[in-house]
């Protein structure tokens, strides 16, 4: 009985182990999402047409439009989103859908004020027929006081 236990236990396990989604693989998908991440404009049209935003005092956008609109409310207007190499934390699901974390030097104006900050992302691509576009997006900005950002490994 012992034997069949431990049989089941080890065919269990390494079920376990095969079920578990493979999101580190897809190099060629990973290098698209690092190449959006770094080469990407303020205004260039990444986003999907189902695009939800969530902006830094909570508000919700359901499109571009909506979030461009928000933004040009309070009088914010972004002049560069630059991805901080070796900072990106990219997962690939099924070779369609991307998660992605990475810290972001952010330089923007509010109500014509210069403001520079770090930020850490969390957005989500959906590869179509052509190309990644950005499905959802959120943004907090890192208390580098609180949370010093040190050097990682690119993952």
């Amino acid at each position: 009985m012992k034997k069949v236990m431990l049989l089941l236990l080890i065919l269990s396990a390494g079920y376990q182990a095969l079920a578990q989604v493979d999101t580190t693989s897809y190099p060629k998908e990973r290098q698209e999402i690092r190449n959006l991440l770094h080469q990407r404009k303020p205004n260039a049209g990444i986003d999907c047409n189902d695009f939800i935003a969530v902006g830094p005092k909570g508000d919700i956008s359901f499109s571009h439009q909506q979030w461009q609109s928000a933004q040009a409310k309070e009088k914010v207007v972004f002049k560069s989103v630059q991805a901080v190499p070796g900072h990106e934390f990219i997962r690939i699901y099924e070779g369609n859908v991307a998660v992605v974390n990475f810290l972001a030097n952010v330089h923007l104006t509010v109500d014509a004020k210069e403001v520079h900050l770090k930020v850490r992302r969390l957005e989500v691509y959906h590869k179509t027929a052509s190309g990644w576009c950005r499905v959802a997006g959120q943004g907090t900005e890192v208390a580098e006081g609180l949370f010093p950002v040190t050097s990682t490994i690119n993952k």
